[in-house]
């Protein structure tokens, strides 16, 4: 994945009725250790890395990179929501050369169930619809996980295909801030 492309980086921080959407900074990276440690928020996304790895390599100030945004509860990092250039050699594209911006998220699991996935994804395309106005985003999920097709169709996201990849099959969908015409 590479950056947004033209995209002042970071922007101001976005904030919403609950959360704050920021640029990582050093008090975070406990959560960031946690997050990628979680069996429960690695489910879908090739299962928790080993806490000891995690330790050494995650950096003083993690995450701090064009496109990722840490979502601040009360000054608390609960999870982080991604706006990232898909790889144009993945499956799924809607263009004919790939390369959309895809959305992406992960949340602490204390933090599910309260609609902070919801809100911090709707307030980071609603960013993006400024910064990049008519680009697509896309969407790319594991069929079987339940809870981001919900959060999928709740963000407006309508399918395009569905493909094997990871050994499993793959739900890949497009958000668009353009309404079709006719």
């Amino acid at each position: 994945m590479t950056a947004l492309g033209p995209v002042a980086w970071p922007p101001a921080p976005i904030r919403t009725e609950r959360l704050v959407l920021r640029e990582s900074d050093a008090r975070d990276r406990a959560a960031f250790i946690e997050l990628f440690a979680s069996p429960e928020a690695r489910a879908y996304l090739g299962g928790p890395r080993p806490r000891d790895e995690l330790e050494r390599a995650v950096p003083e100030v993690p995450g701090r990179r064009p496109g990722l945004f840490v979502v601040d509860l009360d000054g608390v990092m609960i999870g982080m929501v991604t706006l990232e250039r898909r790889d144009a050699e993945r499956p799924g594209r809607v263009r004919p050369d790939g390369g959309e911006a895809e959305l992406g998220y992960m949340f602490l699991p204390e933090a599910w169930g309260c609609g902070y996935a919801a809100e911090a994804c709707a307030a980071a395309l609603d960013w993006f619809t400024g910064a990049l106005p008519g680009e697509p985003v896309v969407l790319c999920t594991q069929s079987a996980n339940d809870r981001s097709m919900r959060l999928a169709a709740k963000l407006g996201f309508t399918e395009v295909e569905r493909f094997e990849e990871f050994g499993a099959e793959q739900w890949f969908g497009v958000w668009s801030s353009v309404t079709p015409s006719g």
